[in-house]
Order: structure tokens, then C-alpha cells, then sequence
């Protein structure tokens, strides 16, 4: 600790993550999560997740991530963050951990604790991490440069049909690692431009929810994310509403926007038949545009979200 550990703190979309080389911490989990509360306090101020990085030592990835996180009693490893992930992609790129190409530099990323794998395209011109440009992301001020986050499943329907009936309502699922089922809001008695709150007090609303989960479940052995579905009202392609499983998110998820992007493109599908063109004039034209609660999340259909990142910080930790 004579001369600190190093961190990085990036912004990943719309979260900060405070960055480390797994080298740089105590080999000893134990002794690691003794030491990352009293460097960062409890819960970290310094950032939202803490990420520890680590050359993959097989060939399906490039580098390993662990998710941390601490609730003022303990350190945990927490779920995968889909913005904290592509932060790890300039970040492995800044500490040597993967060489940059000149142009984009594709790092692959294996989240051991769930077997995620993902791909972060970053942008390297001149061999270094880009983080100025033109994109945007809602609910982050100014722009940066564009990242492109691809996760490794394919989307598949697990019934190999576009919709299933399940008591009477239309539902299509579809699986990229993650299970989501797609319902219209209209189906359910809703417009599914509701804030949250309206949701969530809604108790008929919550427990038609909860039927359909179980029959999806049942249907296909998963348990999946229910994911309300409504045209756009804001310019963009769809507007969603996630249940997890009975509070509302106030975003999407990564996986369950791409799993939506990917159902999108199915005809026959709930999502395809609310699908709306996008206003291009505010909207990329390679981008589908999912809204939710507090803003949007762009998503190539089928393969990756779109998200970017910024370094805020480096420099040394002092125990």
C-alpha cells in the first residue's frame, strides 16, 4: 500500500464504475473485501459498482470481470451491469490488459459468476480508447463516443413460434441468455406509458403479470423477465415496461433490450406488430429505439445495445 493501488473510474453509459487489475487488489477474496470498503467507504461514493478486471486465463475471452458491490455490511458480487461492462472495454485497453488496433478494438469479456459472455467494440483510432464523439445517452449529460456492447447468445424463441396464447393473450418468447417475455400493454388493460409507480399500484395489473409469468415459465422451463410492449411515443421504435418481477424498472436492461431488438425483427411477434419507424431525425438510422420510464436505450436489432464511456478519473487509492 506504500504507493497506492491504481483505479480508474469510468462512466459507463449511465453508471460510474471504479475500475481495478485483479493484480493490483490481494489475491485473497477475504482479505480483497476487507480492503476495497476501507479504500472507497461503504457504500462506495466514489462510484455506483466497483469492477475488478483480469486477464481470461482461456481463449473464449480476453478478460474476466467481477461485479462488486457493497450494501454498508459487506462486499458482494453483484449481477452483471451492462454499462459497467462496457467501461471494462477501454479500461482493459487503458491498463494493457488487451492491444488496441487502430480503428476499433473488439474486447471480449467473460462475467464468470454468470457465464456471460459479451463483446465491447471500442473505438481506438491512433491505438488508444476514444472517448469524445457525437453519441448520446439518455440520462447522461453531453455526448462521447459509441460504444457497441454484443452479447454472445443468440436470440432464439424457445417455442419456435413468434407468439404463443397463454390464457388468452398474446405473448412471444425469446431467450438470448436471458428469457423475456413480450406482451402488448393493451392486452393488459394499460397504455404501457405509465410511470413505474402506476404500475406497481396497480394490484389487478400485477397479478395478470404474474399469471402469464408462470405460464410462460412452465411453457418454455425459465423463468423469464416480463417486458410490456406499447408504440413509442417519443420519436423512437417501441416503448417498454420491465417487471422484475413485480416492481417496474425504471430503465431496461442490456440483455432485455436486445432480446426485444431481436423479437422485433420476427414477423408475427408482439414486438413486430407495435413496431414504429423511428423519427430519423433525432434517431441513427442503424438503431432501433426502446423507450422506457426515464428515457431510452438504443439497440442494433439482434446483436448489440448502444452505449458509450468516458474516463472521469485515474490515479492511486491510500489505505
Amino acid at each position: 500500500m506504500a504507493h497506492g493501488i491504481p483505479v480508474q473510474v469510468l462512466r459507463g453509459g449511465r453508471f460510474k464504475g471504479a475500475y481495478f487489475v485483479a493484480s493490483d487488489l490481494p489475491a485473497d477474496p477475504i482479505e480483497r473485501d476487507l480492503l476495497l470498503p476501507r479504500l472507497i467507504g461503504r457504500p462506495f461514493p466514489l462510484a455506483d459498482r466497483v469492477a475488478v478486471v483480469d486477464r481470461c486465463a482461456g481463449s473464449s475471452a480476453d478478460v474476466d470481470v467481477r461485479f462488486l458491490a457493497c450494501d454498508g455490511a459487506a462486499v458482494t458480487e453483484s449481477r452483471p451491469c451492462g454499462d459497467i461492462l462496457a467501461g471494462a472495454g477501454p479500461f482493459a485497453i487503458e491498463r494493457g490488459l488487451v492491444a488496441a488496433g487502430d480503428g476499433v478494438t473488439a474486447v471480449r469479456v467473460r462475467v464468470p459468476a454468470t457465464g456471460t459472455h459479451a463483446t465491447v467494440h471500442v473505438p481506438t483510432p491512433g491505438g488508444r480508447p476514444a472517448y469524445a464523439g457525437a453519441t448520446a445517452v439518455s440520462g447522461v449529460p453531453g455526448t462521447a463516443s459509441r460504444l457497441l456492447v454484443e452479447f454472445g447468445d443468440a436470440a432464439v424463441l424457445p417455442t419456435g413460434r413468434p407468439a404463443d396464447d397463454l390464457g388468452g393473450v398474446p405473448v412471444t418468447l425469446i431467450d438470448n441468455g436471458v428469457p423475456v417475455a413480450l406482451v402488448e400493454a393493451a392486452a393488459l388493460g394499460v397504455t404501457g406509458h405509465e410511470t413505474p409507480a402506476r404500475l406497481e399500484y396497480d394490484e389487478g395489473l400485477r397479478h395478470r403479470v404474474g399469471r402469464l409469468r408462470l405460464l410462460a415459465g412452465e411453457l418454455i422451463g425459465a423463468v423469464p423477465t416480463m417486458c410490456l410492449l406499447a408504440p413509442p411515443a417519443g420519436g423512437g421504435s417501441l416503448a417498454t415496461r420491465t417487471f422484475l418481477p413485480q416492481r417496474v424498472q425504471p430503465a431496461i436492461g442490456f440483455r432485455a433490450a436486445v432480446g426485444v431488438g431481436a423479437a422485433a425483427t420476427v414477423p408475427g411477434s408482439v414486438a413486430a406488430r407495435l413496431l414504429r419507424v423511428a423519427d430519423r431525425a433525432v434517431v441513427p438510422r442503424d438503431v432501433m429505439r426502446l423507450e422506457h420510464p426515464t428515457g431510452f436505450l438504443d439497440v442494433v436489432p439482434g446483436s448489440s445495445a448502444v452505449t458509450t464511456a468516458r474516463l472521469l478519473l485515474e490515479g492511486r487509492l491510500f489505505g
